[in-house]
């Protein structure tokens, strides 16, 4: 990788040596271990500075002299600028061993929070991404699930108000309460209330621990703690954390599907003879919501035979926006690539979601395809 520097180095000596007095090639020399630290570490770095220097002291004993001001100033400035240089990519290759580390925990944390979907469950074949708006982050408050009943499949896709790692935590408590009771309701009514609860409990745990750090504040510095960021997501206030999402059953020996949606973005039925969004009459409110009001969990069935696929996906993907701010036409891809198998269906629109936004979200973003087999 320092071949190119190295030969800069002789090139440049040798025009400098061979050129008129009047012109000075030395201090050119800086561009080897400049481009050294662009594409090595930090000792070929240093080991290419110094041959830069070395070289830069053979012009000088061979045409002014190293007693000269020239030469003592252009010696003097090679030392600074290299050790500048190497000093950088020190600090750059600290910077990288830390984002490495930074990102193992994150994919770490991925796999135990946010499990692969199997790719065969029971009569489905399933397909699902996740796309973190969070910079560095594989994951955030999207989240999506499946578990196996006595006779069938059920699935969960939500998305946690807010985005990345912010809301990591209540997507992690979701996740843990569907997959602890997603075999233990005998309806889907009866596992969106104990869903709801849990969000609810967590929400109230935190809002208690959140007012007994400002008693706390408040009684070491004998003030009011400081006003709360205006910007800032505040847990006390009733209503604004929640989680959308959308319960889903699929009997093994059916040829339908039953759902609970939580205030979440309808999922699509795609068939041979176009897509279908499945919209519920009576919509709950989003999980978390459950304390304020009193909830009816509504169940709504719709066709579903072999071959037909879901397509599940939260709010970031059709509130995705182009450089002019237009909304990503979900409903209107899907329909040009219903065709396609639902890894590869995933595939392009994960692509092309990405190309809408200019590989930069907002939110984070997921989707999941079930496609019913023979």
């Amino acid at each position: 990788m320092t071949a190119l520097p190295l030969a800069l180095i002789v090139v440049i000596t040798v025009v400098d040596i061979l050129s008129p007095p009047e012109i000075h090639l030395g201090p050119l020399l800086i561009v080897a271990p400049a481009l050294t630290a662009s594409i090595a570490g930090p000792r070929a770095t240093a080991g290419v500075a110094l041959l830069a220097l070395a070289a830069l002291t053979v012009i000088g004993s061979v045409r002014d002299g190293l007693t000269s001001a020239n030469i003592e100033t252009q010696l003097s400035a090679q030392v600074v600028v290299s050790a500048l240089i190497v000093g950088l990519r020190v600090l750059r290759d600290r910077h990288e061993r830390e984002l490495a580390r930074v990102r193992s925990v994150s994919e770490a944390a991925q796999r135990v929070l946010l499990r692969p979907l199997p790719d065969r469950i029971g009569p489905l074949h399933l397909a699902s991404f996740y796309l973190a708006a969070e910079a560095e982050a594989q994951v955030g408050g999207d989240l999506y699930a499946a578990a196996r009943t006595t006779d069938g499949t059920r699935l969960l896709v939500g998305d946690v108000r807010g985005k990345g790692l912010s809301s990591l935590g209540d997507a992690a408590l979701l996740l843990g309460a569907f997959r602890a009771a997603a075999h233990l309701h005998a309806d889907l009514p009866g596992l969106a209330e104990y869903l709801d609860g849990s969000v609810c409990w967590d929400l109230a745990q935190l809002a208690e621990a959140r007012r007994a750090e400002r008693s706390r504040h408040q009684h070491q510095h004998q003030h009011p703690a400081p006003d709360p960021d205006p910007d800032e997501e505040d847990p006390d206030e009733g209503g604004e954390s929640f989680i959308t999402a959308v319960l889903i059953d699929i009997p093994d020996d059916g040829t339908r599907v039953h759902l609970i949606d939580c205030g979440h973005p309808p999922p699509l039925l795609l068939r041979p003879d176009g897509v279908t969004t499945l919209t519920t009459r009576n919509p709950a409110p989003p999980l978390g919501l459950g304390e304020l009001a009193p909830v009816s969990y509504e169940v709504q069935t719709f066709p579903f035979h072999p071959g037909d696929r879901l397509l599940i996906y939260t709010d970031g993907v059709i509130e995705a926006r182009d450089a002019q701010r237009r909304f990503y036409p979900l409903t209107e891809r899907v329909t040009a690539w219903q065709s396609e198998r639902p890894g590869v269906l995933l595939s392009r629109l994960r692509r092309d979601l990405l190309a809408h936004v200019g590989r930069r979200l907002d939110d984070d973003a997921a989707m999941v395809v079930v496609e019913r087999l023979p």
